[in-house]
């Protein structure tokens, strides 16, 4: 479990395909204590650490998280946001992020507003009944707040903390980003589906 606020950015330094599976090496940061079958937070995606030394350490995603993440576009060079587990004593400065990517995001618009960018991100309708305005939503393992909404987008305001502290400092449009609903939308939502189809029968 995350927290959605970024501890360090990082940078691919390979990925390779092995049968389904992809393999992918993180540059360690500085200082960093990591261990074998840890956790840790990649662009939103909850990651296990496979291996590591002083410099790299090794992830794998099976096939399901490469189709649903980004982790299959990315390349030697690709900035990529890092947050390790929640423990019981840290403070839950964002909100409860479990790593569980439900869709990839397309940023279509990127308006300046002062210090501050508002960034509008396209996804399927069919994930945007778990997203609400002023709810939170992690964009990349961000924490952030929804501005506005439409059928099949959403906004959200970065400040100059974060677009100096995340790789969305230097996104672009066109480019894709992992996201993850507010988990208490997810099990709101089921509720009240399994309250319908019971109604139903």
């Amino acid at each position: 479990m995350f927290t959605g606020i970024i501890k360090k950015i990082s940078t691919v330094e390979k990925v390779s395909k092995r049968n389904e599976s992809l393999f992918v090496e993180i540059s360690r940061p500085k200082g960093w204590k990591i261990w074998e079958g840890e956790s840790i937070s990649i662009n939103g995606i909850c990651s296990t650490v496979k291996k590591f030394n002083a410099k790299i350490f090794e992830v794998e995603y099976m096939p399901e998280t490469i189709e649903k993440t980004t982790a299959g576009i990315w390349k030697k060079g690709t900035a990529v946001n890092l947050e390790k587990s929640l423990t019981l004593k840290d403070l839950l400065d964002g909100h409860i992020v479990q790593g569980h990517i439900d869709t990839r995001g397309k940023i279509v618009d990127i308006r300046k507003d002062k210090e501050s960018k508002i960034i509008k991100i396209q996804i399927s309708p069919k994930f945007m009944r778990l997203v609400a305005e002023k709810g939170s939503v992690s964009i990349d393992g961000i924490s952030l707040t929804v501005v506005n909404s439409g059928r099949d987008w959403f906004s959200v305001s970065l400040v100059s903390y974060t677009l100096e502290n995340t790789n969305l400092g230097k996104i672009k449009i066109g480019d894709r980003v992992n996201i993850e609903t507010d988990v208490l939308a997810k099990y709101l939502d089921k509720l009240l589906s399994s309250q319908n189809y019971a109604k139903k029968k």
